[in-house]
């Protein structure tokens, strides 16, 4: 640490406006500029001297480069450089530079708000990054309670694990002993103990009744013979007020589905649902029709949830 040097370096006027402006916000060589109405070259010029003092540092981002105030500067640099920025009223230019950084941080803002206006009503209809499922999952994920979960129709488990982040107990159902093997491998090489996989069929789920806060069947349902009889099982694990959650189809005549995916029925109506979940014993029943995929046969999700009466 060479203090005279970073004297030398803190002597000059314009190179400590800089500094104040980069101990406040990061800030490119654009933005600098705005705010010190100064040309790009000499700007360049002082963040190198800056940067050979170690008192400022970059960052890359893409094609951009955002210089800061040093972090974690030794205590004798920072008394210089506390002593320096006294001086700063006796600098007449330093008067405006604070509202000129509000100037340029508020264009920033101003950009962002822009491009939402502009796709305002079209966000949802095109790709945006970090909204795909694979963002959003974990996301919801977080929001699960610390409950008892039945993951009916579970697979290889990829649902389980997300909802055993924040549950109590996760008890994943599969009738695939391949599944379920492959599953209970996965379990243990990444150490996840609150998943307990069962091997049986979702329509007889190896569950005792009253037992579950939340049972869930994601694209199970038109796997079973009987749907009705299956949501009548998956109502029996419900404890008081516990809550059944089901994400399938809405009805489809894609017939090769059955081939493809081993689908029993091409999806069901609203009214069906509704029904079964009705002579189930269950209240508050709600089906929702989500987005259909943008890929042919064009498939509709369907979202239905229902609660079981409290005691």
């Amino acid at each position: 640490m060479n203090l005279r040097l970073i004297w030398q370096t803190l002597s000059d006027p314009t190179r400590l406006r800089v500094l104040a402006l980069l101990a406040q916000e990061e800030l490119s060589v654009a933005e600098l500029q705005q705010v010190l109405h100064l040309g790009q070259s000499r700007i360049s010029t002082h963040l190198s001297v800056l940067r050979s003092a170690k008192l400022a540092e970059p960052r890359r981002e893409g094609k951009h480069t955002y210089y800061s105030l040093a972090k974690n500067l030794p205590a004798k640099t920072r008394l210089l450089l506390d002593a320096a920025w006294n001086t700063l009223p006796e600098i007449p230019e330093a008067a405006k530079d604070d509202a000129a950084l509000k100037v340029v941080l508020d264009k920033r803002r101003s950009a962002a708000r822009d491009y939402f206006n502009r796709i305002a009503g079209r966000l949802g209809k095109s790709f945006c990054p970090g909204r795909s499922w694979s963002e959003v999952g974990p996301l919801l994920a977080q929001l699960v309670p610390s409950v008892v979960i039945a993951d009916l129709g579970a697979g290889e488990g990829w649902l389980a694990q997300l909802l055993a982040q924040n549950a109590t107990q996760v008890i994943a159902v599969d009738n695939s002993p391949k599944m379920v093997a492959f599953a209970k491998a996965e379990l243990k090489k990444k150490k996840i103990s609150n998943i307990e996989y069962r091997l049986g069929d979702i329509s007889e789920p190896p569950i005792d009744p009253g037992t579950i806060d939340i049972a869930i069947l994601s694209q199970a349902l038109h796997h079973t013979v009987n749907p009705a009889q299956t949501l009548s099982a998956a109502a029996r694990l419900l404890k008081p007020g516990g809550r059944l959650v089901i994400l399938d189809l809405n009805q489809h005549q894609f017939d090769k589905a059955r081939k493809l995916y081993g689908d029993h029925w091409l999806g069901f109506t609203e009214v069906d649902l509704r029904q079964w979940l009705k002579d189930a014993g269950l209240e508050h029943i709600r089906v929702q029709l989500l987005v259909p995929e943008t890929e042919p046969p064009h498939l509709q999700p369907l979202l239905a949830t229902a609660s079981k009466p409290a005691a």
